[in-house]
């Protein structure tokens, strides 16, 4: 009934009224046809997630409601935080001033608003939160091992933070990279590089500790469904090729896929997917090995201060050190 009143109502505008009916919606999949023919609803404009440039110049008109202290760079902020919404975006500058108000500051600081990144991905800092000394070890092993897996690949992000302290969204630690321009598409190289990076904590734990811990949950989540993308939809097997295996449900939410293949073929997908994963774990482990030495050296280092930046872990990992044995030279 509320249909068909609104088409009536739509019909009835007159061209000479100079009346323009807007409407919004995330599920435009869902939508009666009759709306979107010419004459009523003809016009789609679709609203993405704001891009690089986007998400600077709402940065910037936040930004111009709270008292700053200069410098303050918001592209880096912007580059920062890839895929947040201009809400999320708001959200950021409204964190960084309550944060200088905490602090007993009247202007907000650069580094209020790089907190609030991190506040915003990852929740606030949870104080009451108290491992013990072994847990905090492995948290240390763990993040330190993303770390280094990720600073071994060529095309990869950048490093830019490592922190062991516990947040409320769950997490125990993270380890953040930041690309240094926005990339649109990913070869299938830099996906691989990517699955192991996700491998990289749970290989430290195996290789230090010789053990598994609940720590590395979402890393598996995120790991099984990048392969799972890579097979079913961006075409990435040699098993498979240029076949679409699975279907997007909604591009305007959560982007969840179904697969729409025999259950012989699924089971294929499953046995792919698992593949896949297992050599990038196998590729974690193997250069883990391989940087023991640092490995054990960083972990230490991050496990006295807790939170080290990109650049502490990267002039600590390309740091020559006396007792460390002479690499073979190629």
């Amino acid at each position: 009934q509320t249909l068909n009143q609104l088409l009536t109502e739509m019909d009835g505008f007159d061209n000479h009224k100079g009346i323009v009916v807007l409407a919004a919606t995330n599920r435009p999949d869902s939508l009666d046809p009759a709306l979107l023919r010419p004459g009523r609803f003809d016009r789609r404009i679709p609203v993405e997630l704001p891009d690089l440039a986007g998400r600077k110049a709402i940065l910037e008109l936040h930004a111009k409601d709270v008292k700053t202290q200069p410098p303050i760079d918001l592209s880096a902020i912007a580059r920062a935080t890839p895929g947040a919404s201009g809400a999320d975006l708001a959200n950021i500058i409204n964190e960084g001033a309550l944060r200088a108000v905490r602090m007993g500051r009247s202007r907000a600081m650069q580094e209020d608003f790089e907190e609030s990144v991190e506040v915003v991905i990852a929740g606030q800092q949870r104080k009451s939160t108290v491992l013990s000394d072994h847990e905090k070890q492995v948290v240390s092993y763990h993040e330190i091992g993303h770390a280094i897996v990720a600073a071994s690949m060529k095309e990869g992000a950048p490093v830019t933070k490592i922190t062991i302290v516990p947040r409320t969204s769950g997490a125990l630690g993270y380890t953040m990279q930041v690309e240094e321009d926005e990339k649109f598409l990913t070869t299938r190289q830099e996906a691989l590089d990517k699955l192991a990076v996700y491998c990289g904590g749970r290989a430290a734990e195996e290789l230090i500790f010789n053990e598994m811990t609940t720590g590395a949950a979402n890393d598996i989540e995120q790991a099984t469904k990048l392969a799972r993308n890579m097979i079913t939809r961006f075409g990435m097997s040699e098993e498979f090729g240029m076949m679409a295996l699975g279907t997007v449900q909604n591009a305007y939410l959560n982007q969840d896929t179904s697969l729409t293949c025999a259950p012989g073929t699924a089971e294929h997908v499953d046995e792919a997917v698992r593949k896949l994963i297992e050599d990038a774990h196998s590729r974690a482990l193997q250069i883990l090995k391989e940087n023991k030495f640092k490995l054990h050296e960083l972990a230490r280092y991050l496990y006295k201060k807790e939170t080290i930046t990109g650049q502490e872990f990267m002039t600590l990992l390309k740091r020559e050190n006396p007792l460390m044995p002479p690499k073979p030279q190629a």
